[in-house]
């Protein structure tokens, strides 16, 4: 089966940096898109950055564009966001996505998350 597993997420103060990791298991990573979302407290999820699936491309969200980075490995099965210069409206719950097939599958594509990481930016 699909799983995504978050890890890196912790408390910084403003400025500061915390690099998120996003292990992936169960389908052919390298031929996916992966996707990072957040959500505070009291607003919606939404969508932080995007990368393809072989790293040649990327987005981000106006709020985090030039101070995040989206990268993955996939050799390793791994997505990862790099932040930096943190301010506090960036405190959030961190979700590592993607849309994909399962192995073994011939059925459609489903939506996958992982459980979450805790980031807080606070001094």
């Amino acid at each position: 089966q699909v799983q995504l597993v978050e890890s890196g997420g912790g408390l910084v103060q403003p400025g500061g940096s915390l690099r998120l990791s996003c292990a992936a298991s169960g389908f052919t990573f390298s031929s996916y898109a992966m996707r990072w979302y957040r959500q505070a407290p009291g607003k919606e999820r939404e969508l932080v950055a995007r990368i393809t699936s072989t790293g040649g491309g990327t987005n981000y969200a106006d709020s985090v564009k030039g101070r995040f980075t989206i990268s993955r490995d996939n050799a390793k099965n791994t997505v990862y966001l790099q932040m930096n210069s943190l301010k506090p409206e960036d405190t959030a719950v961190y979700y590592c996505n993607t849309n994909a097939i399962p192995d073994g599958s011939t059925w459609s594509r489903n939506d996958y998350w992982g459980q979450g990481t805790q980031v807080t930016v606070s001094s």
